[in-house]
Formats: structure tokens, C-alpha cells, sequence
């Protein structure tokens, strides 16, 4: 078994990474000495396969447990679900010391952590991820929250996990669209802090496709290590943690346009994050790892392009704008100096976005995994076609 430690004082917590701690939980749980009763909340694809094995672990451990199913999908991020889990808290008597497991991947992480974060005034959680995308990066940092129709993640708190338990077993049991989706979490780790961690997936994205056990816990250690590490830095998001957002704003605003469920969270931002590369042109990205860049989320099953019309361009400009990370009615990027460098809280020209979704809006052809030609010498016009500098 792996373990991260997040360091933030009182708050810190570890991160426990390895095969068969499902079964483990009641003991890790009783090592906090948490109170006697708990929620597990999940999915209704998750639960099946895994509330049994969690609740009778925590059965052992001398915990009372109720299980609480919410829907699969983005669209269980509501103000609705969250009232109905609050009815059921309320209904089953859990108290201050009570705690809540949140069981399944980002979706159910961020409704339960923002559950906990807020039922009496705040419980303590345990972050249980079931896909990859959760175990290498919503799991972890305290960010917790739901969406509103106006925008993703907009109705939120930041309460942190009493600890991480990241059973690389269940990702056995995912589907390969899910490990695809959880990749694009991976590759943005390599791009904004770490361009060995980046070279090691362009070798061993085969192994980690096949869900390898060792390549895959070797890999979700090191991006956990990250985001500690920036996490440890910057708790609250006043600076340096903005890095993790790389690709997120033109992601979520696709989410938002699409409807919340076209689109998993992993393959929104890979299209995001190829749209950000574009842009980084601006701040040195070369146009050869421009093209890594586009290569790898291609070889890892990811999209690269969206289909967009003027219409939708307009909608998904003005979901932009409704970002969180929008400060002063600016847009805000991250972008790459280099693979393993960004800078953060970049403004760019909205001419210049207006040309990179252009870019990325084009018919797909083949397999809809070709990153559009641009070149760290053009600048991309508002028509989407570029020319030299």
C-alpha cells in the first residue's frame, strides 16, 4: 500500500493507494475514531457493485451504517439531491460525530463531501474513489460543491476529507470509456508540474489502458504527490492552485451547453485542455510539444475536437463568463509555458478564443482525434485560420 500525506496542520490527512481496501474501511475509519454512526452515499451504478463489501467492513469496525443511492451522472450535482440526502440524514438520526463515506467517483464526491460539508453546520467525510478521474484528483483537496443550471460547480464549500482509501481493484471494473475519462486528469498532471511524469505516459499509456495494477498505482501515487503538494501550498485557491484548473474553464462551459451528460467530466477538459495548448502559443509553448500535447489525449481514446456552431460557440463564450475563476468580469487562463510549466490568471484576447474554438469546432474526420495544425509562430484569427507572426 501506497500512502500520501496532504499536509494542512490540523486538517491534514493521508491518502491510502493500493488492491483490496474496500474491504479494509471499517478499520482505517476506526483508527480516526469517528463516531459510531455513518452514511455511506452512492450511485446507482456504484452501489451494487460496492456498498455491500463497504458496509460490512464497517459493520466489523463496530459501525452502524445506511446506505444512501443517489442517480448516476453529473445531473446528481443538484440542489435537489442534496435536500433528499439531507432528508435521509435527518431520517436515519446521524449527529455531530456521525461522518459520511462518499463511495463512487467525482460526481458522488463532490454531492457528499458538500453534503457533509453542510449538514449541522459540518460532519466529517471519508472520500472512498471508485474511478480513476476521482482517485487522482476530485477526491482530493476539500474543493466540494454542485451545479447550478448557470454554470458547473457554482454552490459550493471546502471541507477536507478525514482520508483518502483508493482501491485500484475497482478500476477493474470500470469501463474503458471511464479509464479514457480518468486519463485526461493524468495528462493534465504531466503538463502543468511534472514533464517526466508527462514522458512516462507517453510510454506507458498502453499499461495504463490495460489498467496494469503497478503502472497504475506507481502513477496515481505520483499525481496524489501533486496535488498535495500544490494543495499544501495554496489550500483555498488564492493563487498557485489555479494550475490545476488547466483546461477546466472551456471544459466546463462544454459541459454546461451540452447539458451535463454528453460529455464525462475527463473527455470536456481534454477538449479543453487542447483548446488551452492552442492558446499557450502565446506564452512559449513550442510547436512541438504543442503536438505531444495533442498526440497523447489522441492515443489515449480522448476527443480533441467538438462540434460546434456559431450558435453554440456564443452560448459556451457566455458560460465561460459565468466561470468561478472569472475575476473582475475577466476570463481567466491557465496556460503552458512548456510540458511541466504553466502560469496562471492569464487574460486572453476574446478574439483569440473566438479563433481557438473555431479551431477545435471543426468536423472531425476519422477518428475524431486529430489536434488542429497551429503553430507557436501564427496567431489564430477570430475565423479560426491562422497566420504567421
Amino acid at each position: 500500500m501506497r500512502i500520501v500525506n496532504v499536509p494542512l496542520g490540523a486538517r491534514s490527512y493521508e491518502i491510502k493507494i493500493g488492491s483490496g481496501l474496500l474491504s479494509e474501511l471499517g478499520g482505517h475509519c476506526a483508527r480516526l475514531k469517528l463516531g459510531n454512526r455513518c452514511a455511506v452515499i452512492s450511485d446507482r451504478n456504484v452501489a451494487p457493485r460496492f456498498a455491500k463489501t463497504v458496509q460490512l467492513s464497517l459493520k466489523k469496525a463496530g459501525f452502524d451504517s445506511v446506505l444512501i443511492t443517489v442517480p448516476a451522472g453529473e445531473t446528481a450535482k443538484s440542489l435537489k439531491v442534496v435536500e433528499h440526502c439531507y432528508d435521509a440524514l435527518a431520517k436515519h438520526r446521524l449527529e455531530r460525530k456521525s461522518f459520511i463515506v462518499a463511495l463512487g467517483g467525482g460526481v458522488v464526491g463532490d454531492l457528499a463531501g458538500f453534503v457533509a460539508a453542510t449538514y449541522l453546520r459540518g460532519v466529517a467525510f471519508v472520500q472512498v474513489p471508485t474511478t480513476l478521474l476521482a482517485q487522482v484528483d476530485s477526491s482530493v483537496g476539500g474543493k466540494v460543491g454542485v451545479n447550478l443550471n448557470a454554470g458547473k460547480n457554482l454552490v459550493g464549500a471546502g471541507h477536507q476529507p478525514r482520508l483518502v482509501l483508493c482501491d485500484i481493484d475497482a478500476l477493474q471494473k470500470l469501463l474503458l470509456r471511464s479509464v479514457r475519462a480518468g486519463l485526461a486528469e493524468v495528462i493534465k498532471y504531466g503538463i502543468i508540474y511534472d514533464a517526466a511524469l508527462f514522458a512516462r505516459l507517453e510510454r506507458d499509456l498502453t499499461k495504463l489502458l490495460k489498467r496494469e495494477p503497478k503502472t497504475l498505482a506507481e502513477v496515481i501515487a505520483c499525481c496524489c504527490e501533486i496535488k498535495a503538494e500544490v494543495v499544501g501550498q495554496d489550500e483555498t485557491e488564492s493563487g498557485f492552485r489555479a494550475i490545476l484548473n488547466f483546461g477546466h474553464t472551456i471544459g466546463h462551459a462544454i459541459e454546461n451547453i451540452s447539458g451535463y451528460g454528453k460529455y464525462l467530466h475527463g473527455e470536456a477538459i481534454s477538449i479543453g485542455q487542447i483548446a488551452a495548448a492552442m492558446i499557450s502559443v502565446m506564452v512559449g509553448l513550442s510547436n512541438g510539444e504543442l503536438e505531444r500535447i495533442g498526440m497523447i489525449f489522441g492515443r489515449a481514446g480522448l476527443p480533441t475536437q467538438v462540434e460546434l456552431n456559431a450558435s453554440q460557440r456564443k452560448k459556451l463564450l457566455a458560460a465561460m463568463r459565468l466561470d468561478k475563476k472569472v475575476s473582475g468580469g475577466e476570463v481567466k487562463f491557465v496556460l503552458a509555458k512548456r510540458i511541466g510549466e504553466v502560469v496562471w490568471g492569464q487574460q486572453v484576447l476574446e478574439t483569440m478564443i473566438q479563433g481557438v474554438l473555431k479551431a477545435i469546432s471543426r468536423k472531425p474526420e476519422g477518428n475524431g482525434f486529430a489536434i488542429p495544425t497551429v503553430s507557436a509562430k501564427m496567431i489564430i484569427r477570430a475565423d479560426g485560420t491562422t497566420v504567421p507572426l
